[in-house]
């Protein structure tokens, strides 16, 4: 065995002569420990955060999303886009035309993106669990177009999820300029009516500005024959996500671009990104801080071991054992430090995942989406929780401990 580990496990271990050693050890590795627990916690948090957003798109967008590099809208005829309804790995292929248009509702207006779906929409994602109200998701009919509003977009304009009269909707007619002196003849006016249901994203990016409707309606609108604004795709089940987008990349190449959920909505989960990076850098800090605890331990640790360090010398032993001895207690301490709150910090996310201790404050009553902090634990993060407190804390006690070794031995 290696005698400056062998040394350093018996002095962690051991009884100080100053009882105060022991205390101030203890608190080192409470210090790590606290630090390593807030870390594994806070990511965690973020992590649950980032799932039920992603839970909450993943109702409404595609699995993958194919749109035109440059440019608003492209012609789905495209033999490169035909050619995705053979591949193996799709399982649903739907055409989709977004655009902005202005709505009104009796003397209320607001600017919408109209979303013109086929009838086959139901089939890409969910969308069954964030619909509310008694209707039909028929969109269109031999008599008139429906419309599927946001739950915040109806609040806006107040009319209800049954809304009696029809909205009214306008969009600029399509190469020319508007007309001054008769400007309603500048634009395109068409009308929604009630499908009795309406969708709640929970983000309000959808919620207040969104109008689900048929293709058909929104072609018609916007004065397109065929062209859309993307293709939305649905992979069977079992199909690897990034292998199935990778292979559809290549297929269309550098004129389209594929984009899963996460890309997306890629403004939103980068945000949330930064503000992880933000705490876990923050938390880092306070790590560091708890590691003085460790360097004043090691410092009278040293005090109090002159006497067996002169013994040591005695016995032929050179300045680096000597200082190895005391690295490997920095190490030790540190390390207890680590795995305390690893065990700790993944305890405590389990009981806040199981029974959600602690709570959001009001919950659903206060408009809260859930009641408790969510919470998800990632390998990834754990793996790098450890790490950063292992490296931290063996590079906080290195120069030190060579520094007061010279000084006080």
């Amino acid at each position: 065995m290696n005698v400056s580990f062998y040394i350093a496990k018996r002095y962690l271990l051991s009884k100080k002569s100053h009882n105060a050693i022991n205390v101030i050890s203890g608190i080192s590795v409470c210090g790590v420990a606290l630090a390593t627990l807030a870390l594994i916690c806070t990511l965690s948090v973020f992590n649950g955060f980032r799932d039920l957003v992603a839970d909450f798109f993943t109702a409404f967008d595609p699995e993958l999303k194919v749109s035109v590099a440059s440019g608003k809208v492209f012609n789905p005829a495209d033999q490169k886009i035909q050619s995705l309804c053979n591949l193996s790995e799709v399982a649903v292929f739907s055409e989709v035309l977004e655009e902005t248009a202005m709505i009104q509702y009796k003397d209320r207006q607001t600017m919408v993106v109209i979303k013109g779906v086929e009838d086959n929409f139901e089939q890409l994602a969910p969308i069954d669990s964030i619909l509310y109200g008694k209707g039909s998701t028929t969109l269109r009919d031999e008599v008139a177009d429906y419309a599927i509003p946001g739950v915040d977009l109806v609040a806006m304009l107040n009319s209800g999820v049954r809304f009696l009269e029809p909205l009214i909707v306008y969009a600029p007619k399509r190469g020319s300029k508007v007309n001054l002196t008769n400007p309603s003849n500048s634009f395109i006016t068409e009308r929604l009516f009630s499908s009795g249901l309406v969708f709640a994203v929970n983000q309000a990016k959808y919620d207040a500005s969104y109008i689900l409707t048929s293709i058909e309606f929104a072609r018609q609108l916007f004065q397109y024959d065929k062209e859309v604004s993307s293709i939305s795709l649905r992979l069977k089940n079992g199909v690897d996500e990034r292998q199935a987008k990778k292979k559809i990349q290549q297929l269309l190449g550098d004129e389209f671009i594929v984009q899963d959920r996460y890309e997306q909505q890629l403004d939103t989960f980068r945000i949330m990104e930064v503000e992880k990076l933000i705490s876990y850098l923050f938390l880092t800090f306070i790590l560091v801080i708890a590691c003085f605890n460790v360097i004043g331990s090691l410092s009278m640790l040293i005090i109090d071991k002159k006497e067996d360090v002169i013994t040591l010398r005695n016995l032929g032993a050179d300045d680096k054992l000597i200082t190895r001895i005391f690295l490997f207690e920095g190490r030790f301490i540190t390390l207890f430090g680590a795995i305390i709150g690893l065990v700790l910090g993944l305890a405590f996310c389990y009981v806040q995942q199981t029974f959600g201790l602690l709570s959001l404050g009001g919950g659903s009553a206060e408009g809260f989406v859930v009641d408790a902090y969510p919470v998800s634990v990632h390998i990834g993060d754990v793996i790098l929780v450890f790490i950063t407190v292992l490296l931290v804390g063996f590079l906080s006690v290195w120069y030190p401990v060579r520094y007061l070794s010279k000084r006080l031995l």
